[in-house]
């Protein structure tokens, strides 16, 4: 946006601001600009400002006028945003938690809170991590060249902010929505309820099993898996789900047999994460989100996780869950997962880079893509990728975190 000073002071005769109609002033896709107007002082030995904003010599005597003119400063992301970033986490910080996490990193690295607390502050000033990242990447045990590698809760924001566009997060957020746009890469059967009963009996002749969504939600939250039986009351199956808000119907993903293999409770879904900025568009990271044993592959719902490497499609690194349990064979089928190759991967990444194009105005998305029987397809976009499966612990190789991949984009 553009800014020019315009503005007179109460005599109507001299600007506050030189109007200058060369002087501008763009914040466009950056943090909203703070105007700093310095504080107005009159008296012997203070200095004021001229009509072009520079200082004027000394006031001698008091028979000296006020010019009437102050000197502004426009700041823009920096430490106005860093202060608004910090004073929210204060107020939104579950300190239960918190200090439940320095009990536990004070017991594991056998150190003092007070210098726990001292450091997850400075963390939070310096990097912008919050608690959790402090406690989730062992920020404790990092030397302040690493913590410089780690993408933080802080630096997540900041690139969500920077590329999507909150007038089109909609898209993303309303699963009716994001099926239509997206249909050609859904590639399976759905449909959103909405008086259209006579469709609705279709669909469930077409699939006896099938899952129901509410419109909108995250992290499997809602959903429920239905199975029609014979001698099911239709009808009052079709208004409870209107009642429930459960109106998106899809059909049931028939997942790939080698990911089946690795873990059969759920869809274990492949994470890629795109960055669009209207130069390029790429994929910087991809993770595997693997189940443990219940029917949603959610990490912060007891899964597991671990990075694929993005140019061959295969995995280097052990899972690990979110209370930092280490696995490299699947506790549940004892298969191995270093050396795990993602079938159809290539495919994968190609695709995904198509999607980051249709909707160029959210241009960081978490694409959630299922690998089916013979091909592969998006589960879901997340218009607000979570940071909390990169960087962990056993992830990180001697160049530490994440951050790098995403650097050019910042």
């Amino acid at each position: 946006k553009k800014f020019k000073s315009t503005e007179k002071d109460s005599r109507g005769n001299a600007g506050l601001i030189k109007v200058n109609s060369n002087d501008s002033f763009y914040s466009d896709k950056v943090a909203t600009p703070v105007i700093r107007v310095d504080r107005y002082s009159y008296g012997l030995g203070i200095k004021q400002s001229d009509n072009s904003g520079n200082l004027t010599e000394h006031i001698k005597n008091d028979k000296v006028e006020p010019t009437g003119y102050v000197r502004v400063r426009i700041d823009c992301e920096t430490n106005d945003a860093k202060i608004k970033y910090l004073v929210n986490c204060l107020f939104n910080m579950n300190y239960k938690n918190c200090f439940s996490k320095i009990n536990e990193i004070s017991k594991k690295y056998k150190t003092f809170k007070i210098l726990i607390i001292i450091d997850m502050i400075k963390c939070s000033i310096l990097y912008g991590s919050g608690y959790m990242d402090y406690y989730l990447f062992d920020m404790y045990d990092m030397s302040n060249d690493e913590r410089k590698t780690i993408i933080t809760r802080g630096i997540n924001n900041k690139l969500i902010k920077k590329y999507n566009d909150k007038n089109y997060i909609h898209i993303f957020e309303n699963k009716d929505e994001f099926l239509n746009k997206f249909k050609y890469f859904v590639k399976r059967d759905f449909l959103i309820l909405n008086n259209n009963y006579e469709e609705f009996v279709y669909f469930i002749t077409k699939h006896k099993i099938f899952f129901a969504k509410p419109r909108q939600g995250s992290c499997g939250k809602g959903i429920k898996k239905i199975t029609i039986s014979l001698g099911d009351n239709i009808k009052e199956l079709y208004e409870s789900l209107i009642n429930d808000n459960l109106t998106i119907l899809e059909d049931v993903i028939i997942q790939n047999d080698k990911l089946t293999n690795l873990n059969p409770s759920c869809i274990n879904t492949i994470r890629v994460v795109t960055i669009n900025n209207n130069k390029d568009c790429d994929a910087v990271i991809a993770y595997l989100r693997c189940g443990n044993g219940l029917d949603v592959d959610n990490f912060n719902s007891n899964g597991f996780t671990c990075p694929i490497d993005i140019k061959t499609g295969i995995i280097n690194y052990p899972l690990v869950d979110k209370k930092g349990n280490i696995f490299y064979k699947h506790p549940k089928t004892n298969i191995n997962i270093i050396g795990f190759k993602i079938p159809y991967f290539k495919n994968i990444i190609n695709m995904c880079k198509k999607m980051a194009q249709v909707i160029p105005n959210v241009g960081m998305v978490g694409w959630d893509i299922a690998v089916t029987k013979n091909s592969y397809c998006v589960v879901e976009g997340n218009d607000f990728p979570g940071h909390d499966i990169y960087n962990l612990q056993c992830h990180r190789n001697k160049k530490g975190g994440d951050l790098p991949l995403f650097s050019k984009y910042l």
